[in-house]
């Protein structure tokens, strides 16, 4: 057999393993199914939580119809479920959803003893505290004795639970499943202190009856990075799942949004012009049409626009880009090349 022929059969051998190590269940189910199946909080304003009409909303929600986006073009053939921090993986892990996307941290026993796998970071949260003004409490450390509202199962609770132990400052815990109970409980007075990230403590204040009598103490005691959760099993799923955060952070960092993204077809800059597919060839690796990064855009926007949209400071949240800036602006969100 001549060289060249040897090199070309190695090379179509080589492309047909690759087609078969990214071919996976989960896409293909997806795709049959015509929708996605989302796992959601259901509880926390501003990230995942239905209003007043029954319109679910919030960023992990935006994530979610992203996701819809990119596989079938509508950001709308996506379904909602809501789970409880106890219920989220084994909902994820038994198949009924497709994808977790609710304000879950990434760890790594949850990576490597689950079965799971968390994609790209699409919000960095850290834990804090929240208490009634008229304790007249400034810091965490005065909290020796206190009763504290808390998720059992969860980062939470154990961060909680070494923080105290670290500091040598009693507590006593009240655990309750539902994010939303949980809130309730609080702001009912059945507990002195409600911690949970940061982000969730802006979301539960926002909402609550005086939310002018609460304070959120300035202790950050731990990193959560939240992402998307899928299963084990599937890299061409997971791929675009993952890929489909990154073109929310790629496309704010091209300076392309949901109003001009149609003139940016127009672009001759070929950076623009392979992320909106106008050049073929990401859909394609993916196994998605090649406008699936213009659809995530025109229907739900660029991350800047999602956040602003959810929580930012001129929701009723009001929170800072802080670490979930781009990376060009002091945050960590950084997206790879799309090529």
């Amino acid at each position: 057999m001549k060289i060249t022929r040897l090199i070309a059969l190695v090379a179509a051998i080589s492309l047909l393993i690759g087609g078969l190590a990214v071919a996976g269940k989960d896409f293909d189910a997806v795709k049959k199914k015509g929708y996605l199946q989302v796992g959601v909080n259901g509880g926390v304003f501003g990230f995942g939580m239905p209003d007043a009409k029954g319109v679910w909303k919030g960023l992990d929600v935006d994530t979610a119809r992203a996701i819809a986006a990119a596989i079938f073009g509508d950001a709308d053939k996506v379904k909602f479920t809501p789970l409880t921090a106890q219920q989220r993986f084994t909902a994820l892990q038994s198949g009924e959803i497709d994808v977790l996307t609710r304000n879950a941290t990434r760890t790594l026993s949850r990576e490597t003893q689950l079965g799971l796998n968390f994609v790209t970071v699409n919000y960095y949260d850290g834990q804090g505290f929240m208490v009634a003004k008229k304790l007249g409490v400034k810091s965490a450390k005065e909290l020796d004795g206190a009763t504290i509202c808390v998720l059992p199962g969860t980062t939470t609770e154990q961060n909680v639970a070494d923080y105290f132990r670290n500091n040598k400052i009693k507590w006593k815990p009240v655990v309750i499943e539902s994010t939303t109970e949980l809130a309730k409980t609080f702001f009912a007075g059945r507990c002195d202190v409600l911690t949970s990230d940061a982000s969730q403590l802006a979301g539960a204040r926002s909402v609550a009856p005086k939310p002018e009598n609460y304070v959120i103490l300035p202790e950050i005691i731990s990193k959560e990075p939240l992402a998307p959760v899928v299963r084990h099993g599937d890299d061409q799923f997971r791929d675009i799942v993952d890929f489909t955060v990154l073109a929310l952070i790629n496309a704010e960092e091209l300076g392309i949004t949901s109003q001009n993204v149609d003139a940016m077809l127009k672009s001759t800059d070929p950076v623009v012009q392979r992320f909106l597919g106008v050049t073929a060839g990401n859909g394609a690796a993916l196994g998605l049409d090649e406008k699936w990064a213009y659809n995530i855009v025109k229907q739900v926007g660029n991350y800047g626009e999602v956040f602003e949209r959810n929580v930012g400071p001129n929701t009723a949240l009001g929170i800072e880009r802080g670490l979930n800036a781009l990376w060009t602006d002091g945050g960590l969100m950084y997206s790879p090349p799309f090529k």
